[in-house]
């Protein structure tokens, strides 16, 4: 018996026992084990004693067949994390330094999360073209984004860096501090696919280090076209709206709206990052998701299935159907579930982050085109019922302030208050608001 037979015959399990894989191939225990251990790296050990498992690994070019991982805390202090071992099929085994491990059929959450993808990530590769990688994230597979995280990934969402030449580049490179002033220069740089981190969405961004503050910074074209203007007042409508959260008590982004240079900025503080160096654990809403669950429908079936499941409390399971309220009633028609995250808790609980991407995108232009959507308020449900009357009250305020404000068009402020008159007509229509 050879160790290319073993390795054969783990390549056609997800993974195996040891007495299991005597059976299969008709030897003793004593000659698996001698093979096991001959194998090498080309065999993953998962767990211990009579629970041990073993899978077959596969290799990365440059990287090898694990991944070392570490984690910055709060003080922005390295720690070692664990290794992340990359098996066949495209599985993966966490081997975490303290606490259980884990296997995971495709990449761990935090690894997804991470992972280059929106605005920014469309400009991954052009940034890195020795990396090799297809131009398209879309065209990626999980050992592209291995790659990417492993040698470009020492600032990506949450506390954890993958790879050796990842941490060194953290290590090596501490944050410029910037003023709000530097905005419009890195606007056009970002818009060359210069700087940026993995931060996730659609919309141009950059991340920076400003003001003492770990910041994500949308912008808006310099332009005068009417999409220009839209996403100006956009803009100013996201502010207003995670103020309008803040005011009732809910978690949400500490955010500014600036006007620099004929470009509308607004300044999101990030809440996974402390200081110059400090970093937060975070998940969002859809990598949770599709490792527990695998639905991705509403954020409102999404609280319930996660309270059911003991991952949330009742009380943020509250705040998340109240948001999916809110959301629906201020025409924010973009509540997916890459725009809801969870801090990490150490008993595998989470935890709601403070709210961000919060706007009546319905309202958002298509490229160079305004598009008049309809926007159609909906009752409350058996789901939302507790919660309606006061995200309703609330989504009729904001739209009010929308209406008032003179930092937005006067075009988009006639849109508002008819938005207001609609969600007004409908609270007095609903029984007991």
């Amino acid at each position: 018996m050879t160790v290319e037979a073993l390795l054969r015959e783990l390549g056609r399990l997800d993974q195996a026992r040891a007495a299991e894989l005597a059976v299969r191939l008709g030897v003793s225990q004593p000659t698996i084990s001698r093979l096991l251990a001959a194998a090498g790296d080309r065999v993953c050990r998962m767990g211990s004693g009579r629970a041990t498992r073993y899978a077959r690994t596969r290799a990365i070019p440059s990287l090898g067949t694990r991944l070392p991982v570490y984690r910055v805390d709060e003080t922005g202090q390295v720690h070692r994390y664990g290794d992340l071992h990359l098996l066949a099929h495209g599985h993966h085994w966490l081997e975490r330094q303290e606490g259980p491990s884990a296997f995971f059929e495709g990449l761990p959450p935090f690894a997804s999360d991470m992972s280059p993808q929106g605005y920014v990530g469309r400009s991954f590769t052009a940034r890195y073209p020795e990396l090799d990688v297809p131009r398209r994230i879309t065209d990626w597979n999980d050992d592209h984004r291995l790659i990417a995280l492993a040698l470009r990934g020492e600032d990506c969402t949450g506390n954890l860096i993958l790879g050796d030449e990842s941490l060194n580049r953290f290590l090596a490179h501490p944050p410029r501090s910037l003023q709000s002033s530097d905005y419009p220069e890195l606007a056009r740089a970002s818009m060359q696919g210069q700087p940026g981190s993995s931060a996730g969405g659609e919309h141009p961004k950059f991340t920076a280090y400003s003001e003492g503050r770990q910041v994500l910074v949308k912008f808006s074209a310099a332009d005068e076209g009417a999409a220009a203007q839209r996403w100006r007042d956009l803009l100013v409508s996201e502010s207003l709206a995670l103020e309008a959260l803040r005011s009732e008590g809910l978690p949400a982004a500490a955010a500014r709206s600036l006007f620099i240079e004929g470009r509308r900025f607004l300044e999101v503080e990030r809440f996974d990052r402390v200081g110059a160096r400090g970093r937060r654990a975070l998940l969002s809403l859809g990598a949770i998701d599709d490792e527990y669950f695998g639905h991705r429908d509403t954020w409102t079936q999404a609280a319930q299935r996660m309270l059911a499941a003991r991952r949330i409390d009742a009380e943020d399971a509250r705040r998340i159907r109240w948001l999916d309220t809110f959301g629906q009633l201020t025409g924010n028609s973009d509540r997916h579930f890459g725009n809801l995250s969870f801090f990490v808790e150490d008993d595998g609980r989470f935890r709601l982050a403070p709210v961000y991407d919060m706007l009546p995108m319905l309202l958002a232009p298509v490229e160079a085109d305004l598009i008049e959507r309809p926007f159609e308020p909906a009752p409350p449900t058996a789901a939302t019922l507790d919660v309606w009357p006061q995200a309703a009250r609330c989504a009729v305020a904001y739209w009010g302030r929308l209406a008032g404000s003179a930092e937005l068009s006067t075009g988009f402020r006639e849109r508002a208050r008819r938005c207001q008159h609609a969600v007004e007509v409908l609270v007095r229509q609903v029984p007991g608001t």
